[in-house]
């Protein structure tokens, strides 16, 4: 249906559409990748059965283990607004497109 809708469009204006497109979505893929990768390497927020065991962490560890989460949590943010913005691009290239000519 959307080759119905862009045949007027002139053959350079189609071929930008698609390699916009086809970057757009391979940029969320590779995004989409890394934000699995970084939320999956957080530590969980509750502590389960390690709660019962005391634990002798030193403040050293605790400082570490701190700025690593808070790395890992920024930039599973910052992954997530790259998906989240690259969606709105392509939703706003799809209405734009048929229209141009």
């Amino acid at each position: 249906m959307l080759s119905i809708l862009m045949e007027g469009m002139a053959p350079w204006v189609y071929t930008l559409y698609w390699v916009i497109m086809i970057i757009c979505f391979v940029l969320i893929f590779i995004a989409a990748l890394l934000a699995i990768i970084a939320i999956l390497f957080q530590k969980s927020n509750s502590d389960g059965i390690q709660g019962i065991t005391a634990s002798s962490e030193t403040f050293f560890g605790k400082n570490k283990g701190r700025s690593i989460e808070s790395k890992l949590k920024k930039w599973s943010w910052i992954l997530l607004g790259i998906i989240a913005g690259l969606s709105i691009v392509i939703y706003i290239i799809q209405l734009i497109a048929p229209t141009a000519s």
